[in-house]
C-alpha cells in the first residue's frame, strides 16, 4: 500500500469519527420554561352547604277536646278555610246538660240553707252580745253558718265546672287557617280521660311556610341567621325557591352515629305551590362576596424551581418578603426575566379563589405555575386563567 492511499484512508476514518462524535456528543436542545400567569381580577367568591328538610307551616295548631262523648256534628273537612271562633264540631251535650242542671239545683238548695244559717247566726250573735244565750249555743250557730257557706261555695264552683264542660262540647277554631287534618267522624266517641284526643290540625297561613332542615355537624359551624338559601322539591323539579335562615337550633339529633342540627328556613309561598310535608333539598350560601379583587388559590401556593429557572436565564429578585400575619400570603410576580416575591393581604376564600385586600396592582403578572417545555413544544399563552373557557380544539395535538 502506497503512502497516498494510506493518507486517504486515514482522512476518511477521521471524517467518520468526527461525524460520529458530533452526533454522539451533540448536546440536546436546552429545555425552556413556560410560566403560567394571571392578574388580579374583579369577581366573586361563594361557598355553600347542602342538606335536606321538610316543609312545614310556621304555625300549626292541634285542636282536641277536653270532654268525652259522641261527636254529634262536624262542620268542616280537609282543606276547609276557617276563621278564629268558628265552630268546627259539636259533641253530644245530653249528659253534660244533665250534669249542669243537677249542679244548678244543688246550688239553689245550698243557697237556701246558707241564707237560713246566715240569719240564724246573726240572731245568735246579737243574743250572745247581750248574754242571753250560752257560749255553746252561739258556737253551734256559728258552726252551722260557716258549714252552710262552705257547701254553698263548693256547689257554685261545681256549677261553674259543669257550665265550662258544657261549653267544651262545642269545638271552636283557635286561629284563622286551613284544616290540614281531620281525625274524627260523626258518631265517633272520643275519650278525654287521660289525654286530649286530636280532632283537627290547623295551619295558620300557608303563604308563609318554613323548611326544617337537618344539617350535618361538620357544616353547622358555618350556618348563621339571615344567610341566603335556595331549595327545590320533587313536586316542581324545574323550580328553584328562595328563603333565608331564621334559626339555628342548639338541640342536636343523633341517628346511626350521625349528629345533625335543625336549621329553620323561611319559605315564602305566595302562590301556594309548596305543600306541608314536601321534602326540600336546600343549599345554604355560607359565604357570598361580589365585586371583589380575587386570585386563584393556585397562585398562593406556587413555589418556584430555582434550579430550572437559573438554567433558563431567569433571575430571582434579591431581598425577602415574609408573611407576618395569618391573613398574609406570598405570591410571585413576573417582571420580564425576573421573578419577585411579594406579600399580599388576603380575605375570604371559597377553596378556588381568594379575596385579595392589599399588596397587588391590577397590571402585575402573578405566577400560577411553571412548566418545562421540551424541544419543539410551543408554549401556550403566558397569561391565562384556569377558570376561563378554552378555545374549541385548543387541546388537540
Amino acid at each position: 500500500m502506497n503512502k497516498k492511499k494510506i493518507i486517504i484512508i486515514a482522512s476518511a476514518s477521521l471524517f467518520i469519527i468526527a461525524i460520529a462524535a458530533y452526533f454522539l456528543f451533540k448536546s440536546s436542545p436546552k429545555d425552556s420554561i413556560h410560566l403560567e400567569t394571571t392578574s388580579l381580577t374583579t369577581g366573586k367568591i361563594s361557598s355553600s352547604i347542602t342538606a335536606t328538610g321538610t316543609l312545614e307551616p310556621i304555625i300549626e295548631v292541634t285542636v282536641g277536646t277536653q270532654v268525652s262523648g259522641k261527636i254529634s256534628k262536624i262542620y268542616v273537612d280537609y282543606n276547609s278555610v276557617v276563621k278564629k271562633g268558628e265552630i268546627l264540631a259539636e259533641i253530644d251535650k245530653t249528659n253534660l246538660q244533665i250534669e249542669y242542671n243537677t249542679q244548678s239545683l244543688t246550688v239553689q238548695s245550698s243557697k237556701v240553707e246558707y241564707d237560713y244559717q246566715k240569719k240564724n247566726y246573726s240572731r245568735a250573735k246579737d243574743l250572745h252580745e247581750k248574754n242571753l244565750i250560752s257560749e255553746t249555743d252561739f258556737e253551734t250557730a256559728k258552726y252551722a253558718y260557716e258549714k252552710a257557706e262552705s257547701i254553698y261555695n263548693q256547689n257554685v264552683s261545681n256549677l261553674g265546672k259543669a257550665k265550662t264542660n258544657l261549653s267544651y262540647a262545642t269545638i271552636y277554631s283557635p286561629i284563622d287557617g286551613v284544616i290540614l287534618s281531620r281525625a274524627v267522624e260523626e258518631g265517633q266517641t272520643v275519650a278525654a280521660s287521660f289525654s286530649t284526643p286530636t280532632m283537627f290540625i290547623i295551619a295558620r297561613d300557608l303563604t308563609k311556610m318554613q323548611v326544617v332542615a337537618n344539617v350535618d355537624e361538620a357544616d353547622i359551624g358555618n350556618v348563621k341567621d339571615n344567610q341566603r338559601v335556595t331549595f327545590s322539591v320533587d313536586a316542581y323539579p324545574s323550580d328553584i325557591f328562595e328563603g333565608t335562615v331564621t334559626q339555628v337550633r342548639l338541640n342536636s339529633t343523633t341517628s346511626s352515629n350521625v349528629v345533625t342540627y335543625e336549621v329553620i328556613v323561611n319559605a315564602p309561598n305566595p302562590d301556594l305551590k309548596l305543600k306541608p310535608g314536601l321534602t326540600a333539598n336546600i343549599t345554604v350560601y355560607t359565604l357570598e362576596k361580589n365585586n371583589i379583587q380575587i386570585l386563584p388559590n393556585k397562585a398562593l401556593n406556587f413555589i418556584p424551581d430555582t434550579i430550572s429557572l437559573s438554567q433558563n436565564d431567569f433571575m430571582l429578585e434579591a431581598g425577602s418578603s415574609k408573611t407576618t400575619a395569618v391573613n398574609q400570603k406570598n405570591v410571585w410576580i413576573q417582571k420580564g426575566r425576573t421573578l419577585a416575591k411579594t406579600t399580599v393581604t388576603i380575605g375570604e376564600t371559597d377553596g378556588i379563589n381568594t379575596e385579595i385586600l392589599a399588596g397587588l396592582n391590577a397590571n402585575e403578572k402573578v405566577i400560577l405555575d411553571m412548566k418545562q417545555l421540551t424541544a419543539g413544544e410551543k408554549p401556550t399563552n403566558t397569561e391565562t386563567s384556569p377558570f376561563m373557557p378554552k378555545r374549541p380544539g385548543s387541546e388537540k395535538k
